[in-house]
């Protein structure tokens, strides 16, 4: 358990006391399909739609990065999963998480991609810094641009869904 401590006027507050779920012994909190079906539906098209015209393997490791920021391991074990059944290699799938740092087992494009996804992912942080889209808009069209975005603002999405309500990692329904 974590507590965030802010000050104001003289006054130290607690603002807020981070409690995550132990996902071997928590219960799904509710079902969010059944719960919101026409929300489901909803980020499923805009998932669908984000996914047009880029490539599948830089959409799995896209998703992986945003679920290892977003600490979501559901995500994380559905999309490495996917991602191995797609035949990506173990190495780059270790890799993702510490790209910068390994950025030869990626492509120019590959790791535009991962920048921006850390920049959307932790927008709260800095926004979205100009060398950073302008890194990925010198690898992508603008439409491919709009996807991506589409598609980190989705994998986001899911990731939030994942951790509010308590998913637990290797129970993909899917």
């Amino acid at each position: 358990m974590t507590t965030t401590e802010i000050k104001t006027n003289d006054r130290t507050t607690a603002e807020a006391t981070t409690v995550r779920p132990n996902p071997a012994t928590a219960a799904p909190r509710l079902n969010f399909a059944k719960a919101a079906p026409k929300a489901f539906r909803a980020v499923i098209g805009l998932d669908a739609a984000a996914r047009e015209g880029l490539d599948p393997a830089l959409v799995e490791l896209v998703q992986i990065r945003a679920s290892h920021l977003n600490r979501c391991a559901y995500c994380l074990h559905m999309h490495t999963t996917d991602a191995r059944k797609a035949g990506e290699s173990e190495d780059r799938l270790h890799m993702v998480a510490v790209w910068q740092e390994a950025e030869h087992f990626f492509t120019d494009r590959e790791q535009s991609a991962l920048a921006l996804t850390d920049a959307v992912t932790r927008i709260g942080d800095a926004g979205v810094p100009d060398e950073v889209y302008d890194r990925a808009a010198a690898h992508f069209t603008e439409e491919e641009l709009a996807h991506l975005l589409a598609l980190i603002f989705t994998i986001n999405t899911w990731n939030r869904i994942a951790l509010s309500t308590a998913k637990r990692a290797g129970t993909d329904e899917r």
